[in-house]
């Protein structure tokens, strides 16, 4: 097909189709406590490589990534839409960045020492099932094609089509890395959500602000609406935020990021054949009320690695049933403008303590502390919201796509 005989079959208990937060996680996990032959297919250097990635995550203790964290935070700060601001203290949990690089390079290191782990720079195609597992098509770095087979193939490529759902909004962003002419911030806070920015006619906008040292930081302008902005947009809030709500003063851009992370309702279907499954966002490891993904990859990796020790070829739910649900009413609550975001957002913070939040946010909370966090929401548009949701149709939307970067 490209001029190049083909190589020969080749062969692996496991193929993990993707090398970002989900297929590396899951390949960690799975070498880290098995013995078993695991091919993570990367794409190779170019247009289809994903540009560089931050994610960020909560977590008690030390992280499985420790050597790879860029940055962590012991405190976390909300600001209100009038300026008012709350810092708390979530001990034991503390919040956590990672950066694709050197996550990469982590996880990449410990599968070249497992003897039976192996990086491959490929274009991935189709996977079909077999008789005996799964096969991946695949075209090399050198154009020639071939054929991966395994027991069991995890696909976290993204979809170009989401699964049908009643509420489809986008946690879309830009974020700049500075450099401040003076020290203008405090490193061990980190601004979760800052709300005094112009908020869009559905759902929400917030300022984010990661603190790397006094002098530097991340800061994005992030909106949870129905579609992202334009480039420029997204520059001209972004200097709006600096310039006239955190009055950096002089600064420079060292580096940017871009990216859209799907919040909907939608119900991502684990399993597409006999022994293929879907991981990461495309699986729906994507918290829908918050787009944070990375911790419920960690979680779901651990799932597979317990299920497939014990003979159960299967992904288990990366977020239980009453979390999934409690997320489409504040979707669809926040979409119809029933609730104030701002309001909402800042009101759990002010009346739920840090810890059990984000024990909340995560799904980690029992029945009774989420009875009575739903007691400290707006409970009559809550409720109005949940009444009609069995009610609303479900329809197709396409997966909207950031032009630079996703986390």
């Amino acid at each position: 097909m490209n001029g190049h005989p083909a190589l020969p079959d080749q062969r692996s208990d496991v193929v993990i189709v993707g090398g970002g937060a989900a297929g590396l996680c899951l390949a960690a996990q799975l070498t880290a406590t098995t013995t078993r032959s695991v091919t993570v297919v990367e794409p190779p250097d170019g247009p289809s490589r994903s540009p560089e990635r931050t994610w960020c995550f909560w977590e008690e203790g030390p992280s499985a990534y420790e050597e790879a964290i860029s940055a962590t935070w012991s405190r976390l700060r909300v600001r209100g839409t009038d300026g008012s601001e709350l810092t708390v203290d979530p001990a034991p949990q503390r919040y956590r960045m990672l950066r694709s690089p050197q996550f990469e390079q982590l996880v990449h290191a410990r599968l070249a020492a497992h003897p039976g782990a192996r990086v491959l720079r490929a274009t991935a195609g189709p996977v079909r099932d077999t008789a005996d597992g799964a096969a991946v098509s695949c075209v090399a770095s050198d154009g020639r094609t071939l054929t991966l087979r395994a027991r069991h193939v995890f696909d976290s490529r993204p979809l170009h089509v989401l699964p049908p759902a009643r509420t489809c909004l986008v946690q879309h962003f830009r974020g700049w890395f500075v450099r401040t002419g003076a020290e203008r911030f405090d490193a061990t806070v980190a601004d979760l959500m800052d709300f005094r920015v112009p908020q869009p006619r559905h759902g929400l906008a917030f300022g984010y602000v990661l603190p790397l040292a006094h002098d530097r930081a991340l800061v994005e302008y992030t909106e949870f609406s129905r579609s992202p902005l334009t480039t420029t947009a997204y520059e001209a809030a972004l200097g709006h935020y600096c310039r006239e709500v955190l009055r950096l003063g002089a600064f420079t851009v060292e580096a940017a990021e871009q990216g859209a992370i799907p919040m909907t309702d939608a119900r991502f279907p684990r399993r597409i054949g006999s022994a293929v499954f879907r991981i990461g966002t495309a699986g729906g490891a994507t918290r829908p009320a918050t787009g944070y993904t990375f911790a419920a990859a960690q979680r779901q990796s651990r799932a597979i690695a317990a299920a497939l020790d014990a003979g159960r070829p299967l992904v288990p739910p990366p977020h239980r049933r009453r979390a999934l649900a409690m997320d489409a009413v504040l979707l669809r609550a926040l979409d119809t403008g029933r609730i104030h975001g701002p309001d909402f957002f800042t009101g759990l913070f002010g009346r739920i303590p840090a810890e059990r939040l984000l024990r909340f946010l995560d799904g980690a909370t029992t029945l009774r502390e989420e009875w009575g966090v739903g007691l400290r929401t707006p409970i009559g548009p809550m409720l109005r919201t949940a009444v009609e949701l069995p009610f609303l149709p479900r329809h197709f939307r396409p997966a909207q796509r950031s032009a630079e970067s996703a986390s």
